[in-house]
């Protein structure tokens, strides 16, 4: 099953209950109190500082609105800044729109769409800015580029590309950039128009065990992009026989052992040359990366090599290959 439509089933099978609270609230304003906010790193060339974590959308899909309110009252008490979310999340934007309102001047909202056509880009756009409640979004991304037709259609003819520089000159949208699931797409999209950001999975197994994203961000880095990392606490797929039962319904991937190895496998993507990371759609683990972003500390050699040992044969989620 695709990413995208994991995504589609899950929300529509309301797989996450809107009760199902990790932390009392009491307990969470208290961690709030006495920790120090999560640190800003700046967004490439665009002037703009990011929260190291953001807050990936997928956290508030299929809850309910009081549980998105706390849990975003939260997460900016905390110091997150950087929202992102996308129309494949189930009601997301619906969710994040009405709990942000308080907040929207003081945040980044980072929307992303799948649609590469000039006319269905700007249908999607236009909903997006309704459900999210706002005039713009901060950056709008195409998602998940896989292949190289999807580039062909995005820059092509009455491509999508069209509609962002269109809603970028209106107002709608302030920087333009992509995410990526292939090495070779990426390199590519960096080659043939001026993205203002990255967001890519960077992640301990992929670099060790397929050589799956050094590169782009070399090339990014040369670009001076900002770069958002995707997948900092995944670990390898789901066998076939947990696809469809596991305890984790909001991530497609297996994540990276709680807490220990994913603790330290986001700290590994926090100490490469990125802008942020988000963590994983689970409240859980967006939580442990809002704790480890409080307190970060640049993984060390040693941690590095325990982490590395311990995904030695693992099979990563994305590797190298033609398009």
């Amino acid at each position: 099953m695709q990413r995208r439509d994991f995504l589609k089933v899950g929300a529509a099978a309301g797989l996450v209950s809107s009760t199902r609270m990790f932390e009392p609230l009491a307990k969470a304003e208290q961690l709030v109190n006495t920790m120090t906010p999560v640190p800003r790193r700046p967004l490439g060339k665009t002037g703009e500082k990011l929260s190291i974590i953001g807050f990936a959308g997928i956290v508030v899909m299929e809850n309910s609105p009081s549980f998105a309110s706390n849990i975003v009252a939260e997460a900016v008490d905390r110091g997150i800044n950087y929202f992102d979310v996308a129309p494949t999340y189930g009601n997301a934007q619906e969710r994040l729109g009405a709990a942000l309102q308080p907040y929207r001047d003081k945040v980044f909202l980072a929307c992303k769409e799948e649609d590469w056509s000039q006319e269905g880009s700007a249908k999607l756009l236009d909903e997006s800015l309704r459900l999210l409640r706002t005039d713009h979004v901060d950056l709008y991304q195409f998602h998940a580029l896989s292949k190289m037709s999807d580039l062909e259609q995005i820059l092509g003819p009455k491509g999508a590309v069209e509609t962002f520089e269109a809603a970028r000159k209106a107002g709608k949208l302030r920087f333009i950039g992509f995410s990526a699931h292939s090495v070779e797409v990426a390199l590519a999209a960096m080659d043939r128009y001026h993205f203002d950001t990255i967001l890519f999975p960077v992640n301990f197994v992929l670099y060790s065990q397929a050589k799956f994203g050094p590169q782009v961000i070399e090339k990014a880095r040369q670009k001076e992009m900002g770069i958002m990392a995707l997948k900092g606490m995944a670990r390898t797929t789901w066998p076939d026989s947990a696809k469809n039962d596991h305890p984790h319904p909001k991530c497609w991937y297996e994540p990276a052992g709680f807490p220990d190895e994913a603790a330290m496998g986001l700290r590994w993507t926090l100490s490469q040359p990125i802008t942020a990371a988000i963590p994983p759609g689970d409240e859980r683990y967006f939580r442990l990366g809002m704790d480890v972003a409080q307190n970060f500390q640049p993984i060390t050699e040693a941690e590095q090599q325990r982490l590395i040992a311990g995904a030695t044969g693992v099979n990563p989620i994305f590797h190298l290959g033609a398009v």
